[in-house]
Order: C-alpha cells, then structure tokens, then sequence
C-alpha cells in the first residue's frame, strides 16, 4: 500500500476512517491539530503520526513529502480546503476529501490544469452523500442522453456529527442553490419543496445547497439541477425563517457562538444508531419533452457510507492509474462503485 496522510483523524468520521483502515491493513499517517489527541489515536492503532495547523504551510508540505495522497476530513473545508489542495499541487500528492460543500468542488475545479500539471487526482467528497448521488447521476445520463434536467436527494434519521452540524452552520446564511442553463443561482432556503418517494414511502423534500449542484453538472452536463432532502414541515419553516437573519448569520461571532453550542450540546452518532439508519437515495431525469426516469437505491447509514467509499475509492486509485485533474467520484470510479459497498442495494431504474 503506497503512503497516505488522513488529516483530521481525531474527528468523528476521520477517526471511524482510521481504524477501519488499520484493520483492513493500512497503515496511514494520522494528521490533525490535536498533537495529544492524535498521539494517542496513533498509539493505539500502531500508526505514525504528526500534528500541524493547516496555517503552517512548512509543516504541512514537510508532512506530504513521502505521500501518494491524502484524504482530508477536517471541516468546516470552508477554511481548510484551499490550504491542503495548494500543498498537494506544489507536493504532486492526490488529493481527496469528504466535503459536501458546494463551494469546495468549484475550488477543485477551477485548478484542473494545475492539477495536469502536478500529474495528480483532486476529487472532493468521497464520501456521502456525493458518491452515491454522483453515481445515480451518471447511471441516469447513460440511459437518457438527452436528459436536460435532473433532481438528486436523499433521506436519513441520522443525527449529524459535530463536524457535519459546523459545516451546516457555515453555510446559514448562504441561502440555497440550484443549478440553471448551467448556472449556479441562489434561492431562498426553504423555498422549493416537492414530495418524493425516495424508496420508503413518498415524503415532503426541500431543495438545499448541496454540493451535488456542483459534481452531478460535471459528471453529466445537464443543465439544470436541483438537490433534495426528506424535511418535516417545521424544518422546512424553520429553513424559511433562517431568510431572514441570513445577515446575523453571515457574522464570525454568530457562528462561533452556534458551533460553541454545537460542542457543548451535540452527540453525535451511536453505534447502533449508525447501524439502524440506511438511507435511501433518489434520482430523477427528464427530458425537454417530458420524459422521466427515476433511480433508486439504499445504502447504509451516511457515515459508514464514507467510511467504505474513501477507503475503496483511494484503494482504486492506488491500484490504478487514473488521469490527472479535477474529477468526480463516479467518473473516477464507475456509475456502479456505490452499489458494491456494504449495505448498499444496485441501483433501480424505472420508467414514468
């Protein structure tokens, strides 16, 4: 196994990453600010480690040296990304992470030819939910060339890592998004709802500002998108309400109180809770003249969705020689790729 950096491994979902990759028999070099916290982490997994602030650009380049790629895992990636995707650049170390921010995959993006030029892999958000909607996205353009228009989503009862509930918070006062003629525009939040039967029943779902606005553009070229969450009729209200103080959320001292809060209040996912919540992903295609092709699948719990698909999608990489540049999950690893994780059903097209 060539050598790789997990960078956040003290978190949430980075540290779930860490141990299941020692006991698949990799050995990666456990990164984060946390010297302490990731000493010991490393400790225990038999595993080298260093600690630095992503701010330490001679620590951080130091760090990637000897590596092949890194996976990065320390959110908000609002204020991390640009820091690592610069050093692997100047390092020529693939670069993946498991953002779902949009504004994360139009960074990666928008260095594409310096990414040919370092020889390396950037693709963001290896994990859920991109990877399982990017490979609906695709799977759908295959079997509807002329598809100009293609709706995503997703429904879970999973409760959010504190992680996750930070990069929420980053994103407040944003508003929503969808994608138009191939445009990027901004919506209020809360302002589209339709029902969708996602696989378990038909639920009332809200648009939101995924970053499936992003990659699904880039791995299909449809248009227009739009990306969905099954939401009760207060979340939906309470989203319509946040329009409104989207000033008061676009302050440094709000979100730190909110993220403050998240720290002292949030529990983030159990065991069991993880093995009891699958999620059940959906996607829709249709044509300028109306017709309609949905795709459906399951698959297990966001979390260890993530868990399976960073390590099996940085596994394809290692075994294979993909071109260099910015690219997406299921154009680096198959339309296909989701449906072989565990817990995950194939993917089902049906015809309206």
């Amino acid at each position: 196994m060539q050598p790789w950096l997990l960078y956040g491994a003290n978190g949430y979902t980075g540290e779930l990453i860490a141990r299941e990759a020692v006991r698949r028999g990799m050995k990666p070099t456990l990164a984060g600010r946390s010297k302490e916290k990731i000493a010991k982490l490393a400790d225990e997994l038999g595993c080298e480690s260093v600690a630095f602030d992503l701010d330490d650009h001679t620590s951080l380049v130091r760090a990637l040296e000897d590596k092949r790629a890194v996976l990065h895992c320390a959110g908000p990636f609002a204020h991390t990304a640009r820091s690592m995707m610069q050093a692997c650049l100047a390092t020529h170390v693939h670069y993946f992470d498991i953002t779902g921010e949009l504004e994360i995959f139009e960074l990666a993006h928008s260095v594409h030819e310096k990414a040919e030029r370092s020889g390396i892999v950037l693709c963001p958000g290896v994990g859920f939910d991109v990877v399982p909607t990017d490979c609906l996205a695709l799977k759908l353009k295959l079997e509807m060339r002329d598809a100009a228009h293609l709706a995503l989503g997703f429904e879970s009862r999973m409760g959010l890592s504190k992680g996750t509930a930070k990069t929420s918070i980053e994103g407040a006062g944003k508003g929503g998004c969808v994608r138009r003629d191939g445009n990027i525009v901004r919506i209020p939040l809360g302002s589209q709802v339709r029902k969708i039967d996602f696989g378990a029943g038909e639920r009332t779902a809200v648009a939101i500002p995924w970053g499936d606005v992003a990659t699904a553009y880039y791995t299909t070229g449809i248009p227009n998108i739009e990306v969905y969450i099954a939401s009760s009729p207060r979340t939906i209200a309470r989203m319509r309400r946040m329009n409104a103080l989207a000033p008061l959320l676009r302050q440094r001292w709000i979100k730190a109180m909110l993220k403050f809060a998240v720290d002292r209040r949030l529990q983030p996912p159990t065991k069991a809770q993880r093995d009891n919540n699958p999620v059940f992903v959906w996607g829709e295609a249709r044509t300028a003249a109306g017709e309609v092709l949905t795709a459906r699948m399951k698959t297990a719990n966001g979390y260890t969705f993530t868990v399976e698909s960073a390590l099996g999608i940085l596994s394809e990489v290692f075994a294979g020689n993909p071109d260099p540049g910015y690219t997406t999950p299921a154009l680096l690893v198959g339309p296909d790729f989701a449906s072989t994780l565990p817990g995950s059903t194939e993917i089902r097209l049906t015809r309206a």
